[in-house]
């Protein structure tokens, strides 16, 4: 890969298309300005633009939780940057219950629609084109509340840990073809979405003996968007041409694994 220098470092991603999906804010701006100080040239998208859109992507609306708008963004795409290198999908969230009983099957459903289907269906759309060029970087972003599920989130954290069986398949998959599948699984981060998410879940009874609202990471602070654009960076760059189907916990040792 050609690399250039500028002020701020090697321009590693020069050349590169990238799609992010929830990319007007909070994480996925962050990961848009990353891309893009690297040299990639991104599309990002959401339901509507915002203020804090970075400067220098291209920005097209589109509701990814439908087949129908999987499509027309991987229409957009493909008009747009003439193809995608670089795929992330980072639109995802649910609203807090006060435990499992009370999730709505409508709220299962755009749970599993947005947290789940909609990275099925838009890397369907858009490996073809990178099985014919042999050369494909896609990470989705989970959640690292897998580890440990909760009734309020039920839907939400079942949701990603389909995505998580999922993306370790795709992964084996598209290996042959150079595309690699890897995952990055947050954990509390300051975002917008998040706090409101936080003070939502902190008006509900809480259950005995499980994480709440207002705990923090052992690390002494909440992660920021820049943390978890950190991880993206590295595992779509060149630096991680040897990882595939893996699952990168950047949460300050909230979660533990064993």
């Amino acid at each position: 890969m050609t690399t250039i220098e500028n002020g701020s470092g090697t321009r590693e991603l020069k050349g590169k298309r990238a799609l992010v999906t929830g990319g007007s804010r909070g994480i996925g701006a962050a990961i848009v300005r990353q891309l893009l100080d690297a040299g990639a040239e991104v599309l990002t998208t959401a339901r509507s633009a915002t203020s804090t859109v970075p400067e220098g992507a291209t920005f097209v609306a589109a509701d990814v939780q439908t087949r129908a708008g999987a499509e027309a963004l991987a229409a957009a795409a493909q008009e747009s940057l003439g193809g995608v290198d670089i795929l992330i999908h980072n639109a995802g969230g649910a609203q807090p219950y006060k435990d499992s009983s009370a999730i709505t099957d409508e709220e299962w459903q755009n749970a599993l629609d947005l947290n789940y289907l909609a990275s099925v269906r838009l890397d369907s759309l858009l490996t073809a084109g990178m099985r014919e060029r042999r050369s494909g970087a896609i990470v989705h972003i989970s959640s690292a509340a897998v580890l440990t599920p909760m009734g309020q989130f039920l839907h939400y954290t079942a949701a990603k840990a389909a995505l998580e069986n999922y993306s370790q398949g795709l992964a084996l998959e598209q290996a042959p073809f150079g595309i690699r599948v890897n995952i990055v699984s947050p954990g509390r981060t300051a975002t917008p979405g998040g706090e409101a998410t936080r003070e939502q879940w902190a008006g509900l009874d809480a259950t005995p003996g499980q994480t709440n609202a207002n705990d923090t990471p052992p690390l002494g602070r909440d992660g920021q968007p820049d943390d978890i654009a950190n991880a993206v960076l590295f595992l779509v760059s060149d630096r991680a041409s040897w990882l595939t189907a893996s699952n990168l916990f950047v949460d300050g040792g909230e979660f533990p694994r064993g």
